[in-house]
Order: structure tokens, then sequence, then C-alpha cells
């Protein structure tokens, strides 16, 4: 059994395979699936002490630790994307730093949506600090993502004047260590790039990118250098997903992107049809799948199918914008769901609705970190568990 403390929050994990007993580092080196079987939690904020007793399907999430602010000095707003600085990343001379998590910002200081210019690094310890600022007219969405060459990708969805009407056709952007804008990328394909999925091979890399304007899903493959980023082809993988205009969240459409190179299954969060489907040979593929086969449907705890992000468990992430199947009950969730689609956990991020939106999760040989937004605080909430 081992143990590890989160702030004012303790927790005894033990973790058991038939016939053996294993830590979590010796569990990968063996390549065995997980199964978390007790879990013991102690708040002492609270004076409250619960223990239960949990099996494959033992929950994820844990409870709030680290909350900091993601407004950077222009005052842009409303925090989107999410993304870790891995341990290979060739971080050069610039500020970032492995384990650095980046955000995006889709507003400017006026809360005018597709507005927002900038990119905060939130390291381990210490205040945020701006990473990357950039020239109007951008909109810096959900798509945010790294590759191991030090470059920072990131998708640019802009509106003229904050609203859907307005909205461009936008394009990726590719950001070296230092922060400089050293790429950008255009083509019919692009279409308001709402987030974005990176699989990161070194010499190669795919971005699948979910459409904002079009309700698609596209794959886009490129060669890597330390030169930067060539764009060898572009694809429609996924179509057909509801998609339209909101006075409220901008956009209904397809979000939240996850790929498992292991099966080769691209996961996509679709809001207006709240719900989560699978795409199957997602990186081989060369025409449209349609929507795919729905994994999770759940109009108990799914309002609106937004931010989509895996566990170390291998369950499911998404996020809720309230904008579909409303509930005043279940403000701004993250709901955890095993990929054969069934309901293990939701945590609040805001008492309000509307709160949720990015989040990603990093697994290093003994920690798992989980990090989220709250666009309606233009906060960012990051729990960190010890895992041996």
């Amino acid at each position: 059994m081992s143990r590890f403390e989160v702030n004012d929050m303790r927790i005894y994990e033990s973790l058991s395979y038939p016939g053996n007993d294993v830590s979590v580092r010796g569990q990968r080196k063996a390549g065995w699936r997980k199964m978390l079987v007790a879990v013991t939690l102690l708040t002492s904020a609270t004076g409250i002490g619960l223990a239960q007793h949990h099996d494959s399907d033992d929950a994820f999430l844990p409870s709030p630790v680290r909350s900091v602010s993601t407004v950077p000095g222009n005052g842009d707003v409303n925090p989107y994307g999410v993304a870790f600085v891995e341990d290979n990343f060739q971080t050069g001379s610039g500020s970032l730093r492995h384990g650095d998590i980046l955000v995006s910002n889709y507003n400017n200081s006026q809360n005018l949506q597709g507005t927002g210019t900038t990119i905060v690094r939130v390291p381990k310890h210490g205040a945020p600090t701006l990473f990357f600022q950039g020239k109007a007219p951008l909109g810096l969405s959900t798509a945010l993502g790294t590759l191991q060459y030090g470059f920072v990708v990131v998708g640019n969805a802009p509106t003229a004047d904050g609203s859907a009407a307005t909205a461009g056709a936008g394009s990726l952007l590719v950001i070296n260590n230092q922060g400089k804008l050293i790429q950008t990328f255009k083509n019919a394909a692009i279409q308001g790039p709402w987030d974005m999925a990176l699989f990161d091979g070194g010499d190669v890399a795919i971005a699948f990118v979910s459409n904002a304007l079009t309700g698609t899903v596209i794959r886009l493959d490129f060669n890597v250098s330390s030169s930067g980023l060539t764009l060898k082809s572009t694809k429609t993988i996924a179509s057909g997903y509801i998609h339209r205009g909101d006075p409220v969240t901008l956009f209904v459409s397809p979000t939240g992107l996850v790929y498992d190179s292991q099966h080769d299954v691209l996961y996509v969060a679709s809001t207006g049809d709240n719900a989560v489907f699978a795409v199957r040979d997602a990186a081989d593929r060369q025409t449209s799948d349609g929507l795919g086969t729905i994994v999770y449907q759940d109009n108990v705890h799914l309002h609106g199918a937004l931010g989509l992000a895996m566990a170390p468990n291998g369950h499911l992430l998404v996020t809720n914008n309230d904008g579909i199947n409303p509930d005043a009950n279940q403000p701004s969730e993250i709901v955890e769901f095993t990929k054969d689609g069934r309901f293990v956990k939701q945590i609040s991020v805001d008492p309000a609705q509307g709160g949720a939106f990015g989040l990603a999760v990093r697994t290093t040989e003994d920690k798992a970190i989980l990090a989220a937004v709250d666009d309606n605080t233009a906060t960012m909430t990051i729990w960190t568990l010890n895992l041996e």
C-alpha cells in the first residue's frame, strides 16, 4: 500500500493483480493492466474520513488542489486549450520547462470571443507568465499541443467582433520554444479549428482537428525537423456532427479529441450531439467514417460534451458546456467514463454553469496530473496524485 498527500487530502491506494502485488512503475514495465482495488480518502480540512472498496472502474478524479489565474498582462480571458510540456520537449534557451502547463486564451480583455491572442505558461511552482503574444486578428482555441522538437501548435479560430457571424476559417500556428511564431498553416479543410489531438512521432506528427464551421474532423500529416513542420497531406476522416453558431458558446460543434495510438482510434466529443464517438483506423483512413460509433451517450450526466482527455487508468474524461441538456444541479462538470460507455464519476469545476472547457492529463512514472480550466473565472485547477 502506498501513501500520497495532496494539500489537505490524504489518499491511501492499494494496487493488486491476480497473484501479484506490484508497484505502478513495475506494472508499467510489465505492461499489465491497471486494476485499482481499494482507495481510502481522508479529508483533513473537513475532518471527514471516507473508506470505500472499488473494482477496476475505480475513479481517477480527485479533489481540487491548486488554482491559478490564466489572465496575462493584456487582460485576455476565457482560457480554452490546455497542454503539458513533456519531458522529451526540447526547451532550448527559452522559458519553458518540462512539466509546465500551457493555456491558450480565446477572448480579449473586452471578453469578445475569438479575439484572444495569448498563451500563458503555468510552471510547477510560482506565478504564471506570458509565453506567447500573437498579433490580431487571432482567436486561440482549445486546439493546443506540443511536439518534442520544441514546437507548440495552436488553433486559430478568429472572429471580427466576438460573434459566430464574423468567424473566419482560421489556421494552425506553429510557435518555437522561444515563444516566436514561425509557421502558419491554412487550407480549405481547416475551418474553425476548435480542438486538436496531436500525435508526436518525432520526425513525423499527426494533428487531428475538429472544425467548428463544418462539423468535420480532419487529419493533417506532417514531417517534423528542427526547422519546423512540413504538411504532407490533409484528409477528412469524420463528418456530419451537429454544428451551428451560438450566441452564448459561439459554436456548438465537435470539440474534444483523444487519440488512442495503440488501437488507432480517435475519440470525438460532439457538443450538439451530446455524445462521444469513436473513429476507427484514424491514422490511415482515407475517407470519412461519418460520425463514427457512439461510445458514450448519457443524458443524466452529459450536458454538452466538450473537452476530452484520457486518464492513466484508461478512462475518458469529458467536460460539459451546459448549453445542451442543462441541469442546474450539475454545473461545469468533468465526467469520467469507461471506453465501453459506463459512467464512473463526476466533479464540478465551478458552482455556476458554463465554466468547464479544456483539460489535459500528464502521467509520469510516479505522478498523474490533471489540469482543467474554468473559463467563468479565467483560472485553471491542477490536481496532482503521487502514484508510488
